[in-house]
């Protein structure tokens, strides 16, 4: 039997029961959890029901890292003792208690996974799998599901002399949105964050950090400007925050005519947020469903899959910076809606479901 953090039912507390240690099946990996990220999901779910197609009750905890303990049938190239980081599946939650990084044990496919690297905590590790994913699709994947960078990771797509926006690049999503930027070979990346992060920043690839404290949002056209000493606006944007409409306007505004915003806006609320925009079909703007196991992202998926574990091998993107937190499963109730009170900037927030109680 293992420990398990369950919502039993749309926006009731989080509850903790006993269970089984599930079997894998053909394509699957039993993972020891060792460390699970928290997301903003997390909390959406279990408490406004937000993603649809959960079936309940339901295990969350969507970012793992862990050793496998058990292979299923067919699988090949992994092994009892192998340290793992991989993604679960929100986009079609299973419902159950065979998956989910809010347990001891868990369920993994093969088709959403990467060997740890060494130099590589498990905490670390966990900070990947979908807040890596939120920033990559809609940066990297081809036309019209993201605004298509590099969607087979061809080291030698460069960007040099361009610039590119960050909005809210001290959050988890932003810190990846820059490296992935820097790794295209954008030359200016310009970020709107906390100036207490300016060091880190520009430590993964910004070269200007605009203090959000300091210039207010609907002045940050301006000085994008002052910067780029051009009126016409940044060709490609990542939003990775969205705290109210001012902040997707702004970010409208600082977009060339041409241009391609990238967001962290779930897709089924892309239509309803451009539609508080001025109508201009030469402004693209992505939205994205953080999974690379539904469509219609799979073919993307597996590019990225199989082109992560090496980039964090050779520390060409680096992890977030986590703080982790005691207690195993019995410090997320409380931890959860510090997401929604502005109370996490610049780090990832981790358990250990083994630490539990």
């Amino acid at each position: 039997m293992q420990k398990a953090l369950i919502v039993k039912e749309p926006r009731v507390p989080f509850t903790f029961v006993d269970v089984a240690i599930p079997k894998p099946g053909p394509g699957e990996l039993l993972v020891k959890v060792l460390a699970c990220a928290l997301n903003p999901v997390d909390q959406g779910i279990q408490a406004m029901d937000m993603v649809p197609g959960v079936i309940y009750p339901v295990v969350l905890g969507f970012d793992v890292a862990g050793d496998i303990v058990e292979v299923g049938e067919g699988v090949e190239g992994w092994v009892n003792g192998d340290r793992v980081f991989f993604a679960i599946n929100f986009g079609n939650s299973h419902g159950g208690y065979n998956h989910g990084g809010f347990q001891q044990y868990t369920l993994a496919s093969v088709d959403a996974i990467g060997k740890i690297p060494a130099h590589m905590s498990y905490a670390e590790a966990s900070s990947f799998p979908s807040t890596f994913t939120t920033a990559a699709i809609p940066l990297m994947a081809a036309n019209p599901i993201g605004a298509g960078l590099n969607p087979t990771f061809d080291p030698k797509v460069n960007f040099n002399g361009e610039t590119a926006l960050v909005i809210g690049g001290g959050s988890s999503v932003g810190q990846f949105a820059i490296q992935i930027l820097r790794y295209v070979g954008y030359s200016t990346i310009i970020t709107y964050a906390s100036a207490k992060h300016t060091e880190f920043l520009k430590s993964i690839g910004a070269t200007h950090v605009v203090d959000r404290a300091e210039v207010p949002i609907d002045k940050l056209p301006e000085v994008i400007e002052s910067i780029t000493s051009s009126p016409n606006g940044i060709k490609i944007i990542y939003l990775a925050v969205l705290r109210d409409d001012n902040v997707l306007k702004a970010a409208y505004t600082c977009l060339a005519s041409g241009g391609q915003m990238a967001t962290a806006i779930p897709t089924p609320m892309v239509e309803s947020e451009k539609a508080k925009l001025p109508a201009d079909d030469r402004k693209k703007l992505y939205g994205v469903w953080a999974s690379t196991r539904i469509e219609p992202n799979i073919a993307y998926g597996k590019e990225m899959w199989k082109n992560l574990p090496a980039l964090l091998e050779e520390r060409v993107i680096k992890p977030n910076r986590v703080e982790i937190l005691p207690g195993g499963l019995t410090a997320v109730a409380d931890a959860l809606p510090k997401f929604f009170q502005d109370g996490v900037s610049g780090v990832k927030l981790v358990i250990n479901p083994q630490d539990t109680a």
